[in-house]
């Protein structure tokens, strides 16, 4: 055996190496669906007059923001790359002097579903982008960007890129109630989210913990919910996360959520929460009959006519705020024992009620009135799955809503399209970038043991740690037949913040976004079907440290040795 895997162990390194070379000669980070480098891979100068115009005039503001701003940064950015590709430069080429854009369309509005769809070629005379729609053409934008580097700028040419979405979804989710992040560092993530051609950031903007957001209608929940003056989203935060987000082809999709996950909401309104401000587990008391799953009760009261009075505010408010066709209702961890502390609730149990009846006055109350603002509704999976609170699928019209999963991998997202809904994928076991840096409560027994008997979980429920190679080989559509893969929307990565804030949001979200971010823009595969990690990670390696230089602090995930010794760092063989 020993001599077998010797060879294995010689063998590996000048396969992997000379795989690296065929696939890809040039890096560009989501990998386009078909670039080709023509040989013999030759690049020129970027002139220092160079310029981006498009072919016909247009009124698109964002479009014009994009084209300043990737004018300015192929012409400044002089990115050094770890491993400079190999390449044939040539000073008989005349200076590469401008990139000219086609856009047949270019007053589509950002949805899901706009074609994101692009042609580049660059020339050695010129280079041309030519898109369907302004987003379109900023993901070519962003790939042209690539294709440049070094002092001064050269830029590949010969280059024949066809480029498009696998999938139209590609998101984060950041949590914003349990930690208050400023505006400038949500601004930062967007700006990597549109560097990886990620389009979504769902923004989880309140909570049990906080109610960061105001609220022109209902001042009181952010002057009483928020942790402090300043740790509040004004108005016009919003409006310039949203501008920030539309420059950058990312959309932002709001969530408030409720019925559960509301205990913020009765600093200023407690006759509508139930179980607010009690202990989240009573002593001696088993988990089914917890308060809350985790520290941070409360539930809006689906049997008061003032939480819809106040609820009905917040949402007309959220969606005159936030433009996105997709309203996030929430809905997730319905705990039954934080309602069964209301009497008016008790009331209806004894008389035969049930907690399902409950959920479903709530629903039957908010989806019509959200569906009245012209927005389709997404819940957590929860609504429709949860075991012990629940509706019937004939509350939740396929045509106006859509499940999000985050339970059980590959079984929930199944249940859920095979039902006929549309899901998006966020599945804790893939997707989950807090897991692994264990529990945040303050006396957990659990941790007083000399065995190290915790170290494959880290701690935390959903751990261990999801790794950018976990998150990269995760197909969302598994197991699905071609009708039920139809219904998957996309998939988002989800930072919920119990143990994050703006001090480590960079380093929590990327590169591990990024590798999100190639797996549902071109697949995880290559031609052959077989996955491609290990060619992705000299790739990630690179675009991780052009990331790092454009200002996001993003973790490395090896020795800057392995990408200086190309194979050195692979396994003997799969482990």
């Amino acid at each position: 055996m020993l001599p077998l895997l010797l060879f294995l162990f010689l063998l590996r390194p000048y396969s992997t190496t000379l795989n690296a070379e065929t696939i890809t000669t040039i890096n560009v980070w989501p990998k386009p669906r078909n670039l080709t480098w023509t040989s013999p891979h030759q690049t020129t100068l970027l002139s220092p007059t160079f310029t981006i115009t498009t072919t016909t005039p247009h009124n698109n503001n964002h479009l014009t923001a994009a084209i300043t701003r990737y004018t300015n940064l192929v012409k400044t950015e002089h990115h050094r790359p770890l491993i400079p590709p190999t390449s044939n430069h040539s000073n008989n080429l005349p200076p590469l002097s401008s990139l000219t854009i086609s856009v047949t369309d270019p007053n589509a509005e950002l949805i899901h579903g706009t074609d994101e769809s692009y042609t580049l070629t660059v020339t050695t005379s010129n280079a041309k982008l030519t898109a369907l729609t302004a987003w379109g053409a900023m993901r070519g934008l962003e790939t042209f960007s690539q294709l440049a580097w070094g002092y001064p700028t050269r830029v590949a040419v010969d280059v024949r890129v066809w480029d498009a979405p696998l999938y139209g979804h590609r998101g984060v989710m950041l949590d914003t109630s349990r930690n208050y992040y400023p505006v400038k560092d949500l601004l930062r993530m967007v700006e990597a989210m549109s560097m990886n051609k990620v389009n979504v950031f769902h923004w989880h903007i309140t909570d049990s913990h906080s109610f960061p957001l105001v609220v022109p209608s209902e001042p009181s929940l952010a002057e009483k919910g928020a942790y402090d003056v300043n740790m509040v989203y004004t108005i016009e935060d919003v409006k310039k996360v949203v501008e920030f987000g539309l420059d950058r082809g990312v959309r932002v999709l709001p969530e408030i959520d409720s019925p559960g996950h509301t205990g913020s909401w009765a600093l200023a309104y407690p006759e509508i929460v139930t179980c607010a401000n009690m202990f989240w587990w009573p002593a001696e008391s088993d988990w089914p009959n917890r308060l809350a799953s985790e520290p941070g009760t409360g539930h809006l009261n689906p049997l008061n006519p003032k939480t819809y009075k106040v609820l009905k505010n917040v949402i007309r408010d959220v969606t005159t705020l936030f433009p996105e066709n997709f309203y996030h209702s929430g809905a997730d961890e319905v705990i039954p024992g934080c309602w069964k502390t209301d009497p008016t609730i008790q009331n209806f149990l004894l008389n035969g009620g049930t907690l399902n009846q409950v959920l479903e006055t709530f629903i039957n109350n908010t989806l019509p009135f959200i569906i009245s603002l012209n927005r389709t509704v997404v819940y957590w999976e929860d609504v429709l799955l949860d075991e012990t609170v629940h509706v019937q699928s004939a509350v939740l019209p396929k045509e106006h809503v859509i499940l999000q999963t985050w339970k059980n991998g590959h079984n929930n997202t199944k249940r859920i399209v095979s039902s006929g809904y549309r899901a998006i994928v966020s599945s804790s076991d893939f997707y989950y970038l807090d897991c692994g840096h264990g529990d945040f409560t303050g006396n957990n027994s659990a941790y007083d043991n000399q065995t190290g008997s915790d170290k494959n979980n880290g701690g935390s429920w959903c751990g261990p740690f999801k790794t950018w190679q976990t998150i990269y080989n995760y197909d969302i559509a598994d197991g699905l037949t071609e009708e039920e893969a139809k219904l998957v929307l996309g998939g988002e990565v989800s930072l919920w913040s119990e143990q994050a804030d703006e001090t480590v949001l960079d380093s929590r979200i990327w590169p591990r976004t990024s590798a999100m971010a190639e797996s549902l823009w071109s697949g995880n595969m290559d031609e052959k079907g077989m996955k491609r990690y290990a060619e992705a990670t000299d790739r990630l390696t690179e675009w991780r440290s052009r990331m790092v230089r454009r200002g996001i602090g993003a973790e490395p995930i090896q020795p800057l040795w392995c990408i200086r010794n190309p194979g050195m760092c692979n396994t003997v063989y799969p482990i």
